[in-house]
């Protein structure tokens, strides 16, 4: 809540049926009465739309009502809602109204779970069912035209909430609406939270992102940098899905200020280079360590984030190399061997400070192309491998070549409870390495070692403690025949997206 500073809806102490995890800090009796002091009199749907356009939004969708139950629209069916604070007006009638009148797509994120509702998951429930398809079909009605609908269900199911029924009604008031998935129904696209969506082609995808690091304003919030605004916008535009990018306004009813102006830098960067991410696809080559690509047509917009990189390697598609340019970041050089595979000599002098944008030209359309597997220079790719478990021995599915590679929807899993576990690549030949790259799919990993065979014995390069979603290290340069990942504690069974090692810098 941006009257405390605190983070909505989770802040608020009390009892939260079916929901694991601590109490909120704020107290029922001071939480459920803040309202009574919500005066956010400087708010301007206006200006929140010209914000948003500034920062070449092409969309919003606005928190109705979060898991604390407090409902930002004039609801016929509660009291506890935005039109009894001191501010007395319905936000989401004037927010709706602004974006109509400036053509920008509106949509409502609703809560399911209410903490604040007396019946939700009690022996009354059923009477917190139709309170919650009544707020609904009401917002569906009363506000013109709505184009997505965003539930966060926190796990329930589409029996507790009817959601059959309910997505029936949805699609009745609103047929051109999006649906999200978080009802216990696929619905139309999925919603990974505080990270980038995995590459995926078959099935629409929207990441939502906090500008900060909690979802509600809170004063001197950590803000992400320019840097990770891009990264974080050009990476789900390279993994073929879209950026919802979260901004908690202040108690006033406005932006913050140094939030406005982080919006506006990443629209001025739209302006420059929007071409390259609007209305483009993802691929024809997957993410990677040094950035993403997105496609239109006959053309590809490699995207080099890292700072590091100097050459890219992509692998054979079924096209032509015609010509290229660099959008960005000096003069570069693309050429094409006899196999097919793309290789991008970028300036190294002259690399843009945010991303380094190269254009190239095929002989047909690209957008339908997929590699499945690329990994770079990475001298573990394609390598014999070995691990010390496999979950349910399901060796095809999630064997360890899966995490040899940049296929993020491919992974080496291991079973449930195990706490230790190996997994060995043979590099065939002596080979100096010096880098490692590695992505659990979920954080398990409390300690390990990378170990290489050298001269016969396996010797320690590296120990680390936690692993996560983007671990990437240097060490001293070896020369070696195997490498080793030894796990040696984990919470649970481990299983990662990706481990690759590669030559000194």
């Amino acid at each position: 809540m941006s009257i405390k500073g605190t983070e909505i809806g989770w802040s608020r102490g009390g009892e939260r049926p079916g929901i694991e995890g601590g109490k909120g800090e704020i107290p029922v009796d001071v939480y459920d009465n803040l309202y009574k002091e919500f005066n956010p009199v400087e708010f301007d749907a206006k200006a929140w739309v010209k914000l948003a356009q500034d920062a070449g939004m092409k969309y919003m969708v606005f928190t109705t009502k979060h898991h604390d139950g407090f409902c930002e629209f004039d609801s016929k069916y509660t009291d506890y809602k935005i039109t009894n604070s001191p501010f007395k007006r319905d936000v989401v009638a004037e927010l709706t109204a602004a974006c109509h009148e400036a053509g920008m797509p509106i949509g409502y994120y609703y809560s399911p779970p209410d903490f604040h509702h007396p019946d939700w998951r009690r022996a009354n429930n059923a009477n917190y069912t139709e309170y919650f398809h009544n707020q609904v079909r009401e917002l569906l009605s009363n506000y013109g035209k709505i184009d997505i609908i965003w539930f966060d269900g926190l796990n329930g199911t589409a029996k507790e909430y009817q959601a059959e029924d309910l997505i029936k009604d949805i699609r009745r008031l609103q047929p051109a609406i999006v649906i999200n998935n978080r009802l216990g129904l696929p619905a139309d696209h999925d919603t990974p939270e505080q990270t980038i969506g995995r590459f995926q082609r078959n099935r629409p995808w929207e990441s939502c992102i906090t500008i900060c690091q909690q979802w509600a304003w809170k004063p001197d919030d950590k803000m992400k940098t320019l840097d990770e605004c891009l990264s974080t916008l050009v990476r789900c535009a390279g993994g073929d899905g879209n950026l919802l990018f979260n901004v908690g306004p202040m108690p006033t009813g406005q932006i913050e200020p140094r939030q406005q102006d982080r919006l506006r830098e990443m629209g001025a960067w739209l302006k420059l280079h929007g071409d390259t991410i609007y209305g483009t696809r993802g691929g024809p080559w997957r993410p990677g360590k040094w950035g993403a690509c997105t496609s239109r047509e006959n053309t590809a917009f490699v995207h080099c984030l890292s700072k590091e990189t100097e050459t890219i390697d992509l692998p054979a598609i079924p096209c032509k190399v015609t010509g290229f340019k660099a959008l960005s970041g000096g003069d570069t050089k693309v050429t094409q061997n006899d196999k097919g595979d793309v290789h991008v000599a970028l300036d190294k002098n002259g690399r843009d400070p945010v991303d380094t944008i190269v254009a190239i030209e095929f002989d047909k359309p690209v957008t339908d192309n997929e590699i499945a597997d690329q990994a770079s220079n990475a001298v573990t790719h394609g390598k014999p491998v070995t691990a010390s478990n496999v979950f349910a021995k399901m060796n095809d599915q999630y064997g360890p070549e899966k995490a040899l590679d940049d296929n993020a929807e491919t992974r080496w899993a291991t079973d449930a409870g195990v706490s230790e576990a190996t997994l060995e690549v043979d590099l065939g030949a002596p080979t100096r390495i010096g880098q490692v790259a590695m992505v659990e799919a979920i954080r398990r990993v409390e300690e390990f070692t990378l170990d290489a065979f050298v001269d016969g014995a396996w010797k320690t390069v590296l120990k680390g403690k936690h692993i996560g979603d983007a671990y990437e290290k240097s060490f001293d340069p070896v020369t070696a025949s195997k490498v080793r990942l030894h796990i040696l504690r984990a919470t649970d069974g481990p299983t990662f997206y990706e481990f690759q090692v590669f030559p000194p810098k």
